[in-house]
């Protein structure tokens, strides 16, 4: 039977696929298709697994103390059971021999399968099984990442391909964090559907960045679709389709074939100059998130790095923060391949939708009770790291000898961090100089994503080189949106008053200081507002790779002086977005 689901469109185009269904808790488990030449390795590999963990199990047991409860040994010989039980483990090895799944993504898909038909059981006492089998396949998990041939680092990169070798598979989720996305890059996933999430949370960023079409905020989806489920994903239109008919499914592959047409169009733009009718010449900078998606912004026609998010290199680590040398490496790569273009690099934001793995489950739901957008992020977090944190000064400066680079300060809102952060900038250069390591004076701005940086601005600008606009963080703050929640996304309004005001005066109020101001939010990379960002002053643009081509597009389509007239107007108009649309048509 065919039915829709809708959410919130985060990421253009369609994605059209066989669906898998990954529980949030198991998404960063490595997923890729294995040669025929391994499934016996794979099942050896599964098999070793079950075998170790009920070994475990059974050493749990047999060292029970004599006054442990009966219930204990009676819920290890439950989970021994479900070990053993063909529906598991048998049924696994058919992923692993039919559809070449490694083992970890077979045992996932397995899982999801079950769990399903524990959730429809109408004994309670049946339903709640589910949890025990669910600790069984975590540990199965535990054992394969830590046994031969588990490194998930090692899966190779294989083109994406349904069952059948010609359609891609789509992943659908509750959600899943922006680091999990990260693994999803030139794997076999061409689009993802996920429960929860805004238009504007990190893990639609990531979508974006990986231009492939994503739907988020579709509430049930998880639920109702079914592993192997035909899915459409309508990026464009926040539909997800599944099991359509034969008309429905030929009509978006169409649509498929006309959207690769017009990206392949804009692609011949990629080393045009971006300047705009009456002689403007616009900087296109690019935001990426690790060292390799550098070449991505290269082949894109970025004129340089405007955001590299450097808290990516934070996550998914099991709680071990990396190290100077290992971030100076990650930045000196960057940097390198952006062969002498500037690279500005963010200190870490970590926070909010962006947990580190080492926050204890007490501090997870702490920040999940008190809202994580107003706690210990970004800046805030660093200061409270002193460490950490010149450690990463130390490796961004040691980086800038290298190639240009620009130090990009999140979340600044206090006069006092402002004075702590260029205090512990001071400490890591003499740090440097006394060790003997060569490094470049960088210069340093400040991201103006809260209302108090906006309008402490003329006060900011006398100890920061430049600034950079997060309208993401910007907008949330401004109309106390939590961008990552689904049930108020509606009110998540780029185009409030409010809003544009604050844009514009950052903008004009740089532009009178004689100060560089770009933006980074995903307002740079939405061809609705570069008209408007045009007549608003703004000469630097930064988005990601995926964007580039069709901001450029308007851009070289602009004159700046009929911009300057309408945007003149909209700022003045009490109701923007109608006024907004027209302009975009105009």
């Amino acid at each position: 039977m065919s039915f829709q689901v809708i959410g919130l469109p985060v990421s253009r185009g369609v994605a059209i696929g066989r669906a898998v269904l990954v529980a949030s808790s198991r998404v960063d488990v490595a997923h890729y298709f294995i040669d025929e030449s391994r499934v016996e390795s794979e099942i050896a590999r599964l098999r070793l697994a079950r075998d170790a963990v009920a070994g475990e199990l059974s050493l749990l047991k047999r060292d029970l103390p004599a006054e442990a409860p009966a219930e204990l040994s009676a819920l290890l010989d439950v989970h021994l059971m479900l070990l053993h039980d063909d529906a598991l483990t048998g049924a696994t090895k058919q992923w692993i021999v039919e559809r070449h799944y490694n083992a970890e993504w077979a045992l996932s898909a397995q899982l999801e399968v079950l769990a399903r038909q524990f959730d429809e059981m109408e004994d309670e006492y049946l339903r709640e099984r589910k949890a025990d089998l669910e600790q069984v396949v975590e540990r199965m998990l535990r054992a394969l990442a830590h046994g031969p041939g588990a490194s998930f680092a090692a899966a190779p990169a294989v083109r994406a391909r349904d069952f059948a070798g010609e359609d891609p598979l789509v992943l659908v989720a509750n959600d899943i964090a922006p680091a999990d996305m990260l693994h999803f890059k030139g794997g076999v996933f061409t689009g993802f559907v996920t429960d929860v999430g805004g238009r504007t949370s990190h893990t639609a960023i990531v979508a974006r960045s990986m231009d492939i079409p994503a739907v988020v905020g579709a509430r049930e989806a998880s639920r109702i679709i079914r592993q192997d489920d035909w899915v459409i994903i309508d990026g464009d239109n926040g539909l997800v389709i599944v099991n359509p008919s034969p008309i429905v499914l030929e009509e978006y592959r169409f649509r498929q074939r006309q959207a690769e047409l017009e990206r392949e169009r804009l692609s011949r733009l990629r080393h045009t100059p971006a300047v705009t009718l009456d002689g403007e010449r616009i900087e296109l900078l690019a935001n990426i998130e690790l060292p390799e998606d550098a070449s991505a912004a290269l082949e894109a026609g970025a004129v340089g790095v405007g955001l590299f998010r450097s808290e990516f290199l934070f996550m998914n680590r099991g709680g071990e923060l990396p190290g100077e040398d290992e971030q100076f490496e990650a930045y000196r790569a960057a940097v390198e391949a952006m062969n002498g273009l500037p690279v500005t690099i963010r200190t870490v934001d970590i926070g909010a939708d962006k947990p580190l793995d080492r926050m204890s489950v007490n501090e997870l739901r702490h920040e999940h009770a008190l809202n994580p957008a107003l706690g210990l992020r970004a800046i805030r977090w660093s200061l409270s790291e002193p460490g950490m944190f010149r450690q990463q000064l130390r490796a961004i400066l040691r980086a800038s000898a290298y190639g240009k680079v620009r130090l990009l300060i999140p979340m600044v809102a206090h006069l006092s961090e402002v004075k702590l952060t260029l205090d512990a900038l001071a400490r890591a250069k003499q740090q440097l100089t006394d060790a003997g390591r060569p490094y470049v004076d960088v210069e340093v701005g400040a991201m103006i994503e809260v209302p108090a940086a906006a309008l402490m601005l003329p006060v900011f600008l006398r100890y920061f080189d430049f600034v950079s606009i997060g309208t993401n963080d910007l907008i949330q703050y401004t109309l106390a949106i939590d961008r990552a929640d689904e049930s108020v996304a509606h009110l998540y309004d780029p185009w409030h008053p409010a809003v544009l005001a604050l844009v514009a005066g950052t903008i004009r109020q740089a532009g009178e200081a004689g100060k560089h101001v770009s933006v980074c939010g995903e307002m740079a990379g939405d061809p609705a507002f570069t008209e408007l960002l045009l007549g608003m002053g703004l000469r630097s643009f930064s988005m990601h790779p995926a964007q580039i081509a069709a901001i450029k597009q308007r851009v070289l389509r602009a004159d700046t002086r009929r911009c300057v007239a309408r945007a003149t107007s909209l700022l003045e108009a009490e109701d923007p977005r109608d006024q907004g649309v027209r302009l975009v048509a105009g």
